[in-house]
């Protein structure tokens, strides 16, 4: 079957756009149109942004997103919260240090918001923001200068020290009513897309330093009907009361924001469940205390992006075997596949894993990391991604099957001059503030060769996803023969139908001063 592909692969991109029908189906299959691309930004034990100005941070961001659409990314993923602090004015946590250099410390522009900068800029793009948070971590390794602010200063009784990190305690529940008020804050302050949390649930266990919640449990445990052999079992439950109230707490707010997690790769060996999967490494369910194929089960998280960071051919956890067993679990819920650039480009193996992803059932995209990696990746990964792997660019799937109504199709397709440029616009329908659900959050420009059938469902008659109601033209796209028609696509992500299409005949050669296109002599 990988061979297939790759051979159908190679001859798509030495013909390039194909018109004959089993080129096309063979197109579709490669080149999926809806397909989940994202990239995760570290922040914590990063000095990327300690210290920027303003400025120089919207700069900063402003040349890695750009060249993250270069390279077909269509999600951004920004740890906001690294340490139960922020990268945004909270009235919850104080401001990271790893933003200022000094927890609490706000910026030097105190009128500056790093989050609302992010979303308006990925926003502008067409790319989704979902903020990352960990849950848990209040302190990393051997940090204690708390700002006064911190919630760790105000209940200290809420927190433990393991591994030389000061963590929240899972079995506290006024710990879990804290987090899901700071979620409840960044969803309805900020138009976001999606919250999302990665792998830290009871922390990663060291050998011999059991993690200290015998109080915890002796107060909350037996209430809750866990004996004391159950520890493991209550633990698991503390988690489980997190991640359906945080599932709550998103859609309360803004229903068609994404509520995600990326756990770590293995759910549970064979060696301990004979569903489990053929590998021999640590476990969610039995180290982590995280039952997240319970959480796929009960759709308490709308995704689940697994961190399968290891290469194909792995002696205790291989990529093709797990990428199968995450694929072949009976849910509901999307997949996508957490991938190490690094590991990745080392082993030489891109190409085998897309290939591994885009033929297995149920998995829907994939999260490079981290994004810094693809940043400084010059060539390898990112060229590939660009040259071929993200040849044409792509929609995020749609996000709820309970909600498929469609947005308005978008009016009066046209050309016209603004701001010196050459431009594709278009109107927006009158929206509905009563209904933000329906409000259009990007826009998708397609464009055919003049004649030939105008079929949306190809990813390489996009030409771009915007933001924008606009899109700028190059001066040979007026002198070719060319269909264009615009969609637009609502927070749930599903796309209207297309608009009334545009068509130039290849005699375009300027604009007049009334925005009118003027024909060759």
């Amino acid at each position: 079957m990988r061979n297939k592909l790759l051979l159908a692969l190679a001859l798509l991109l030495s013909l390039g756009a194909c018109t004959t029908s089993r080129l096309v189906k063979q197109e579709k299959r490669i080149y999926p149109k809806r397909e989940f691309r994202g990239a995760w930004f570290q922040t914590i034990y990063q000095n990327d942004y300690r210290g920027l100005s303003a400025d120089d941070f919207r700069a900063l961001m402003d040349q890695r997103l750009d060249r993250l659409k270069r390279y077909g990314i269509n999600a951004i993923f920004f740890q906001i919260r690294p340490e139960a602090d922020a990268f945004y004015p909270s009235r919850y946590e104080p401001w990271s240090r790893w933003l200022t250099g000094r927890q609490g410390e706000a910026p030097e522009d105190e009128a500056f918001d790093p989050l609302a900068y992010l979303i308006e800029a990925c926003h502008l793009r067409g790319l989704e923001f979902h903020a990352w948070l960990n849950p848990y971590r209040a302190g990393a390794t051997d940090f204690e200068d708390f700002a006064e602010t911190h919630i760790y200063r105000r209940h200290p009784e809420w927190f433990v020290r393991y591994n030389r990190m000061t963590l929240f305690d899972p079995g506290i529940p006024d710990c879990r009513l804290f987090i899901c008020g700071v979620v409840r804050d960044i969803v309805t302050r900020y138009d976001i897309d999606g919250i999302h949390i990665d792998d830290y649930f009871y922390p990663y266990p060291v050998a011999g330093e059991p993690f200290p919640d015998e109080e915890s449990f002796s107060r909350y445990g037996p209430p809750a009907g866990f004996s004391a052999n159950r520890r493991d079992d209550w633990r698991r439950n503390n988690i489980n009361l997190l991640i359906r109230e945080l599932k709550m707490t998103v859609a309360s707010a803004k229903p068609w924001v994404s509520f995600g997690v990326s756990p770590f790769g293995i759910y549970r060996n064979k060696s301990s469940d004979r569903h489990g999967s053929d590998t021999r490494g640590l476990q969610d369910y039995d180290d982590l205390y995280a039952d997240v194929v319970l959480w796929m089960k009960n759709g308490w998280i709308d995704y689940c992006a697994p961190q399968l960071y290891w290469e194909i051919g792995h002696k205790s956890a291989d990529y093709s075997t797990l990428i199968h067993w995450w694929s072949g679990l009976k849910t509901r819920t999307p997949l996508y596949i957490g991938q190490d650039v690094a590991r990745t480009m080392k082993a030489g193996q891109l190409a085998q894993k897309m290939i591994e992803e885009r033929e297995a059932k149920r998995v829907d995209g994939h999260i490079f990391w981290p994004a810094g990696e693809l940043l400084r990746n010059n060539g390898h990964v990112a060229d590939s991604l660009r040259r071929i792997w993200h040849r044409y660019p792509a929609l995020t799937p749609p996000l709820s099957k309970a909600y498929t109504d469609r947005p308005d199709a978008v009016q009066n397709l046209r050309i016209a001059q603004t701001d010196g440029a050459t431009r594709l616009v278009w109107d927006i329908a009158p929206q509905d503030p009563r209904a933000p659900r329906k409000t259009p959050m990007r826009y998708v420009v397609y464009r055919f060769p003049l004649g030939e059938r105008r079929d949306i469902s190809r990813a390489s008659m996009i030409v771009a996803i915007t933001g924008e109601p606009s899109f700028q033209l190059r001066d040979s796209d007026l002198e070719l023969p060319y269909t264009y028609v615009v969609t637009a696509v609502d927070r749930y992500h599903n796309e209207s139908k297309p608009c009334k299409p545009l068509k130039l005949d290849g005699r375009t050669r300027y604009i007049n001063l009334r925005g009118e296109l003027g024909q060759r002599p």
